[in-house]
């Protein structure tokens, strides 16, 4: 494998996200107002689906950009007692 391959791959990654950027940022506006609607905290979130308050405070924070798992999402959805479909309907 060449280190061109690698740089390519890379950048390619790099610009998926960019890419994306809309869609995890509305993912995290929606994981706030579920979890706000169920009134849990941060940190009760956090503890329920074995993370920081911290992570779900970047992933919720508009100004910042977060990815998530699959896993993740599905966990915090089964926490909120949301159907994991919810946060993938995206406004464009």
């Amino acid at each position: 494998m060449s280190i061109d391959f690698l740089f390519a791959t890379i950048d390619t990654v790099m610009t998926m996200k960019e890419i994306y950027e809309n869609e995890y940022l509305q993912i995290g506006l929606k994981i706030a107002y579920y979890r706000k609607l169920r009134g849990l905290t941060q940190e009760q979130l956090a503890e329920a689906i074995d993370c920081s308050a911290a992570f779900i405070g970047h992933v919720e924070a508009p100004n910042i950009k977060k990815a998530i798992s699959l896993d993740t999402l599905f966990d915090i959805a089964a926490v909120l007692d949301i159907a994991p479909y919810k946060f993938l309907l995206f406004d464009k």
